[in-house]
């Protein structure tokens, strides 16, 4: 479970800081800009999680192990799976925070819990008591009492709304066969990390930059001189790797339905870095603070089954 807070933690870092990345002046030069910007920064942003796990990978001298892991049906399954939750998913998160603002996309975002938790019901027959349902419930309500606001700068709503939809689905279907594939011992999580990071930036630099007419775009990032934007998404990436490794070891060791659970907290955390790191106070209303505390709480009791806590105590 502490895998599960830690994941929801670090990837409301990712969020703000690729917020952050997604406002500066390359992406928003121009319409075609605009309209590239979640697809290229999503692949700089996997390209770059992919040579992070490569880091850590290497240094824990495993990079053997995942290409093994890679050639078992489990780690052919994982690429299945980083194609659904890369390329579909994240390209909807990203879409969500570029739409309609960093804070509102992540809320947007967060429902995938809800459509993971009935799939791993149906597909890996993970019980799902329902208290935990009430509590899951209750934590979706407060996250979309967090994106309540009168004055929201939301660019497109619809355009907001299919990113938020593909992100739902794409990492709700990726979380369980993720939890299935993990059931190997061979392939670990660290090595699904890695396959599904490396994957994912496969499809978007092969595939959907060329066929969007982006490589142009994407190349000149690089050569311009844009200042700060690549180490901005690198350090997004960053903390988007850490969050993926803790929230693998999550799955592995609690199921897909407990750790979505605690990591949907995530969308709570970015409140709290928006004060600490953007100096943003305004978002600290009483409503907002209330939401926060549910979100918080209520994806701790939605992950929590009492019945095994009581038996272990005993």
């Amino acid at each position: 479970m502490t895998y599960g807070i830690l994941a929801g933690l670090t990837w409301a870092l990712e969020t703000i800081i690729l917020g952050i990345a997604l406002g500066m002046s390359p992406f928003v030069s121009t319409e075609q800009a605009v309209f590239l910007a979640p697809f290229v920064s999503t692949f700089i942003h996997d390209f770059c999680s992919a040579l992070w796990a490569m880091l850590y990978n290497g240094v824990r001298g495993n990079l053997k192990n995942v290409w093994k892991a890679f050639c078992k049906k489990g780690g052919k399954f994982v690429a299945l799976a980083a194609v659904i939750g890369g390329p579909i998913g994240m390209t909807g998160y990203v879409m969500a925070i570029n739409y309609m603002g960093a804070s509102i996309g992540a809320v947007a975002s967060a429902i995938f819990p809800a459509i993971g938790s009935i799939l791993a019901y149906l597909f890996l027959k993970e019980k799902m008591q329902w208290y935990r349902w009430i509590f899951l419930i209750a934590t979706l309500l407060g996250v979309y009492g967090l994106s309540y606001s009168p004055d929201l700068n939301i660019t497109n709503f619809w355009l907001g709304i299919i990113g938020a939809m593909m992100c739902a689905f794409g990492w709700g279907i990726e979380a369980v066969i993720l939890a299935k594939c993990m059931q190997d011992p061979e392939v670990k999580d660290e090595y699904a990390l890695q396959i599904r990071q490396t994957t994912s930036a496969l499809v978007y630099g092969i595939v959907i930059i060329p066929v969007l007419k982006g490589w142009g775009f994407t190349i000149q990032l690089f050569t311009s001189g844009t200042g700060w934007l690549i180490p901005v998404i690198a350090l997004a990436a960053f903390f988007a790797t850490l969050s993926y490794l803790c929230y693998y070891k999550a799955i592995s060791s609690i199921g897909a339905s407990k750790s979505m659970a605690l990591n949907v907290t995530y969308a709570a955390w970015s409140i709290v870095f928006t004060v600490v790191i953007l100096r943003d106070t305004s978002v600290l209303t009483p409503m907002t603070v209330l939401c926060a505390v549910v979100v918080i709480i209520c994806g701790i009791l939605a992950a929590t089954d009492f019945r095994e806590l009581f038996a272990k105590n005993k």
